[in-house]
């Protein structure tokens, strides 16, 4: 019983994200790593944004700065933590579904 349970494990196949393996993690490590990302991508999302404002503004236009963080930035993060979620939460899910014990009470 044990080796069968072994070579399925072993045999299991794991979700991969661009090659990186994120098929073996928790509800807390999925959240969080949805939250990581969402937030990293405001981030990175908004000093570009900030940078193309000023190269903008620098050939005579006048644009608001505060446009980066609520047209590009927040939308941008937004969509990105609600891709994570929906992704890692369905490979999760998936997991906790396929590596339940069939006909056993829990």
């Amino acid at each position: 019983m044990t080796t069968i349970s072994q070579n399925r494990s072993q045999n299991r196949a794991t979700a991969k994200l661009f090659g990186i393996p994120v098929g073996d993690f928790g509800a807390f490590a999925t959240v969080l790593i949805s939250a990581a990302s969402g937030m990293l991508t405001f981030f990175l999302v908004t000093f570009l944004s900030i940078f193309a404002i000023l190269i903008y503004n620098g050939f005579g236009h006048h644009a608001n700065f505060a446009d980066s963080y609520k047209y590009v930035a927040l939308p941008a993060g937004i969509v990105v933590l609600l891709f994570s979620l929906i992704f890692l939460g369905s490979v999760w899910v998936r997991r906790k579904i396929n590596d339940a014990p069939r006909g056993e009470a829990r």
